[in-house]
């Protein structure tokens, strides 16, 4: 899966408490997609670039009760098989890295409690640009505060003092889409799981082709044998990163009374975000 600057970026002075009910008030009523790790409340959670858009803000909130201070890069991250992530420094084959065609201001924010703050991300250098997909991921990292001058850290009977001072980060991805889109995505390998006292799963894996990466939400619903439809299991923004051509996903289900899911079938449904109207893969498992 941060940039702040110190207040005074709102237009007409709007003070940035008010900015701060106003992003809530978005999120909880719009579904608009965000990010939030420790203090720190991020909208939107991805940022992509294509056809003519340009720039875009990012809108930064600090819901915790102390002023914190974030500082903000680029870092370059891999996808694994397994959905986790690994920092890396030179691209995989047929990846390439976003950072040198963006620009993104300010590059340090100090938030109060309830202050809210815009960063600015822009595209520059877009002559440069070949087509294909391009991804970095910006990343706010937490400064820890430092303690007053003069202040010392309590020793303990050796003599030596001893201080942990747990440092937070977010990163999320930047993307951008040069060209034609000639992503394609399927559905395979798919198996559920009913044991005793565990809870009903499905594994599988979701296969990427073609020249950008995915992103969706993936929907599980059962289907009786009367032909009832029940949601059992959702999970939204589900990526496979370019150049990725596979991801293997584990999904828990809700746990149902009875013979539930010993009868009908599940059907899995993964949807393209942006548009839910566009269904990117769906496959059936008959149950038994």
């Amino acid at each position: 899966m941060v940039i702040f600057l110190k207040r005074k970026l709102l237009v007409n002075h709007v003070s940035s408490v008010f900015l701060f009910c106003v992003i809530g008030l978005i999120a909880n009523f719009i579904s608009i997609p965000s990010v939030a790790q420790g203090d720190l409340l991020i909208m939107p959670k991805r940022v992509v670039f294509e056809g003519i858009k340009r720039s875009e803000e990012l809108n930064l909130a600090n819901t915790g009760k102390d002023t914190a201070t974030y500082s903000i890069s680029f870092i370059q991250i891999r996808m694994k098989v397994d959905g986790s992530f690994e920092n890396i420094t030179q691209p995989d084959s047929g990846q390439y890295f976003a950072e040198k065609y963006l620009r993104f201001f300010p590059r340090t924010v100090t938030l109060a409690p309830n202050e809210a703050q815009a960063v600015k991300v822009q595209i520059t250098r877009s002559n440069e640009l070949v087509q294909g997909e391009y991804r970095s991921h910006l990343y706010f990292r937490s400064i820890p505060n430092n303690k007053p001058l003069g202040e010392k850290e309590p020793a303990n009977d050796s003599g030596i003092s001893v201080k942990l001072i747990p440092v937070f980060g977010i990163s999320i991805p930047v993307i951008i889409r040069v060209g034609d889109n000639t992503s394609a995505v399927s559905l395979s390998d798919i198996s559920f799981q009913l044991k005793t006292g565990e809870k009903p799963a499905v594994t599988m894996m979701i296969n990427r082709t073609g020249n950008m990466s995915v992103y969706g939400d993936l929907m599980v619903d059962h289907i009786s044998s009367q032909g009832k439809v029940s949601r059992v299991g959702m999970v939204k923004g589900l990526a496979v990163y370019a150049p990725n051509s596979v991801r293997r996903f584990h999904l828990e289900l809700e746990n149902m009374e009875g013979s539930y899911y010993h009868t009908g079938k599940l059907r899995i449904r993964y949807l393209d975000q942006s548009a839910r109207t566009i269904q990117l893969a769906e496959e059936e498992i008959v149950l038994h």
